[in-house]
């Protein structure tokens, strides 16, 4: 009588999609590891974004950020931009995250880049937060 087969998702997208998922969540665990903290961290829904801000060196306020729309692209994007610096990437690879992130997000996680800390340097991190509490602007 009714015909639904326009508003279903076809079943190729959704195994797609899972399995881009899949291979999100794998990669973000393997980070979260060679940045120091515990693998599992990576598998729960917005505790996940509250580490990777940690790994980044952003506070955890942030996290309210990325609940607000559009606030939330522009802090993505930033966290994206820091993430790539915290492996010692560049902003051609910030890029790359955003746009193919289930190729570039594997590739930062499996490959040989290190975690350096984050902006990618412990001593610079250390001289901006030292900076900025002297002068009360933190």
């Amino acid at each position: 009588m009714y015909d639904t087969q326009p508003y279903t998702i076809p079943p190729g997208f959704l195994a797609f999609g899972v399995i881009v998922g899949i291979i999100q969540i794998i990669s973000l665990w393997k980070l979260f590891e060679k940045a120091g903290e515990q693998g599992w961290k990576a598998i729960i829904p917005i505790y996940n974004i509250y580490i990777l801000l940690k790994i980044v060196g952003k506070p955890g306020w942030w996290l309210i950020l990325f609940l607000i729309p559009i606030v939330n692209l522009v802090f993505a994007i930033w966290t994206y931009n820091m993430l790539s610096k915290s492996f010692g990437k560049d902003e051609a690879y910030t890029v790359g995250l955003l746009l193919l992130s289930f190729v570039f997000l594997p590739l930062l996680a499996f490959g040989n880049a290190k975690y350096l800390g984050p902006y990618g340097n412990k001593q610079a991190f250390d001289q901006h937060n030292l900076k900025n509490y002297q002068f009360g602007k933190e």
